[in-house]
């Protein structure tokens, strides 16, 4: 039983790597076409603000993680 709470904590570490990666590298995309496309900064800034709630959300995921392997401990 152990062994599969170790593999569903692994599998859920893997899906926040990627969402991570995913995320910035969406950010990164985002920056360099509204910088080719001669955005506005308001038109960036919101690209900013989305990163910034991907980036939060993958934080959130992360806690949850961490708690229910707290939890897996006790």
């Amino acid at each position: 039983m152990m062994v599969q709470r170790q593999g569903n904590s692994a599998s859920a570490g893997q899906r926040l790597a990627l969402v991570i990666a995913g995320v910035g590298i969406l950010w990164v995309c985002a920056n360099v076409a509204g910088s080719y496309l001669g955005l506005s900064n308001r038109t960036r800034a919101l690209f900013d603000l989305a990163a910034l709630a991907g980036f939060g959300w993958a934080f959130w995921i992360a806690i949850g993680i961490w708690r229910s392997r707290q939890n897996d401990k006790d």
